[in-house]
């Protein structure tokens, strides 16, 4: 198995929905789907880094963590800003609008949300 990270969803169709949408625009797709998991990847081959969204298996509510973020690397300024709208039209929420960020780099360009679970999400452009 590839490197992976996985985030809880208070509600799976609300999240698939949301990550169908915004992950598109980085030329991810679904490569698995179970009953409350769906599986995203570059190209949705299933190969290199993998995004789980899933309900817990413990059954408790699913809780963002506090200082945790996953970060997604765009092909261009367009891309990032594709996600971050896609984000929003789909029920994540604004936690930084697509910009420059020059205290990571001279040529970092980033957006921040939360998807509906209240994951924290990054989509970088450093070209």
């Amino acid at each position: 198995m590839s490197a992976y990270a996985t985030v809880g969803t208070l509600d799976h169709a609300k999240s698939a929905s949301f990550y169908d949408a915004t992950l598109s625009m980085i030329g991810w797709g679904v490569h698995a789907n179970f009953p409350g998991w769906r599986g995203y990847s570059l190209g949705g081959t299933g190969e290199g880094f993998v995004l789980w969204v899933c309900e817990p298996f413990n059954s408790e509510p699913a809780v963002p963590g506090n200082g945790t973020m996953v970060g997604f690397m765009a092909k261009s300024h367009a891309a990032v800003e594709a996600f971050y709208e896609a984000a929003l039209a789909n029920g994540g929420t604004d936690e930084g609008a697509p910009g420059p960020r020059p205290q990571y780099g001279p040529n970092w360009y980033s957006a921040y949300l939360r998807d509906p679970a209240g994951n924290k999400l990054a989509v970088v452009f450093n070209g």
